[in-house]
């Protein structure tokens, strides 16, 4: 699986995509020049099983590290994950 990323403005997404066909998603929004906020993560039953969002969030995390940005993430799902891998705690915004 390969992961995308999209910008436009201040809101962007990390997807999977095949055919044509975008299977799962995670969007975000970006506050200020040091924040991002994930808002939601969708994965289709397709890929279910398959880590598909915990990979969408581990591209977040590595996004962030690059852009030197913190990540606030008010969707569940991405925070189900920061709560559980404690390597991504660098990036979370408290």
């Amino acid at each position: 699986m390969q992961i995308q990323h999209e910008a436009s403005g201040h809101k962007g997404a990390f997807y999977i995509e095949e055919n044509g066909e975008r299977l799962a998603e995670m969007i975000y929004t970006q506050a200020g020049d040091s924040r991002i906020i994930i808002n939601h993560t969708e994965v289709s039953e397709a890929l279910r099983g398959k880590n598909a969002g915990k990979q969408l969030v581990a591209a977040s995390v590595e996004y962030a590290r690059q852009h030197k940005l913190k990540i606030l993430p008010l969707c569940p799902f991405a925070k189900s994950v920061f709560d559980k891998v404690k390597e991504y705690e660098d990036v979370l915004d408290k």
